[in-house]
């Protein structure tokens, strides 16, 4: 006998039970909308981007570096953007709903919330089949945070979602050839299971700390049907994330003649347009694989290896917008030491670029 009175082992049972059924609730619809929106979408884009060498126009538009800002800029750019990742948007803020409130926050804590290295690297393996851009994962980031996920795993998830898209990859290899596929993969895995795991560590002051106390840590509402709490969950996660989300992308896509400027000659390759991009690369927002239709428009244009590589690694990872849905969750501390190490590795990877890519 374990000492449990019957009334316990019946609660127990409960809770067990209930706990399956939302597992398997969100694993179903986990599946039903990554199919919907990444799986096969994308099985079909790999052939295109086999047969044709190309994923199609940039987002940037036709000509680098054409125009000025504008609210026509900003309201085309934000039209095309949000066509692109709605889909995508709309699984990611069902399914941080469901971690909230259908997945058990031990069991979260139990594989993701240690400072270990293991909750960095389960979370970076987790993240590679969800293949979204930076700020359709960033509403699983804030459910995960809340469910008591450590900063480590939290930020493995989101960069691996980027970084080590398997789909990208896929993608980046028949357009732009091997060279860009290798030096993505190489800096997706530092990115994903090296600097994320230095921001967990990084994360350890009072003050980030204290954040996590008073933002993430509070418990959450457990009373009413489980259709109720679900539909609050979705509410509250839409309300904390859209609003600055829509605005910071129609503002960059509004500044998109000037944070791409056309380049050629020498200053196409030039290390001062690496620096620049390396900056630009780590603030500007794109949808998933936009990076690569970009990169090919530009070097049309003139643009070096060096640059280029620059783009390829840090469009994709972290973003302004992304960085604005996250800031309830990630300190604004461990936001700054992510910017700074996505836009130094990026930094790092334009240098080998002018050397290796040319």
């Amino acid at each position: 006998m374990n000492g449990e009175t019957p009334l316990a082992r019946e609660a127990s049972s409960a809770r067990n039970r209930n706990a399956a059924l939302g597992a398997a609730l969100f694993v179903v619809v986990a599946l039903l909308g990554l199919y919907w929106a990444k799986w096969n979408p994308y099985y079909h884009k790999a052939f295109v981007a086999a047969h044709d060498h190309s994923l199609g126009a940039s987002i940037l538009g036709d000509r680098p570096g054409h125009g000025g800002p504008s609210l026509q800029a900003a309201w085309e750019y934000g039209v095309t953007y949000f066509k692109a990742i709605w889909k995508a948007f709309l699984v990611a803020v069902v399914l941080s709903s469901l971690v909230q409130v259908a997945l058990p926050k031990d069991w979260i804590r139990r594989v993701l919330g240690k400072t270990s290295y293991g909750s960095t690297l389960a979370a970076g393996l987790v993240a590679l089949p969800g293949m979204m851009c930076t700020c359709c994962a960033a509403p699983l980031v804030v459910g995960l945070r809340k469910q008591s996920s450590s900063v480590a795993a939290a930020v493995a998830f989101w960069f691996g979602n980027t970084a080590l898209n398997p789909a990208v990859l896929i993608f980046m290899f028949f357009v732009l050839g091997w060279k860009f596929t290798l030096l993505r993969f190489i800096f997706g895995l530092i990115l994903v299971f090296g600097l994320s795991y230095l921001a967990g560590r990084f994360a350890k002051e009072p003050a980030d700390i204290q954040q996590m106390v008073e933002s993430v840590e509070k418990p959450a509402d457990e009373s009413g049907p489980f259709v109720w709490r679900w539909l609050k969950t979705i509410v509250a996660v839409a309300a904390t994330t859209v609003p600055a989300y829509v605005l910071s992308v129609l503002v960059l896509g509004g500044l998109r003649a000037w944070l791409f400027p056309a380049f050629s000659g020498h200053w196409g390759n030039s290390l001062l347009v690496v620096l620049l991009f390396a900056i630009v690369g780590t603030l500007f927002v794109i949808p998933t694989s936009a990076e690569i239709p970009i990169i090919q428009s530009l070097m049309s244009f003139g643009l070096g290896g060096g640059p280029a590589a620059v783009l390829a690694v840090t469009l994709p990872v972290i973003s302004l917008p992304s960085a604005l849905m996250v800031r309830n969750a990630l300190s604004w501390r461990v936001l700054a030491f992510l910017g700074a190490g996505v836009a130094v590795l990026g930094f790092i990877a334009g240098l080998i670029g002018m050397v290796w890519i040319g």
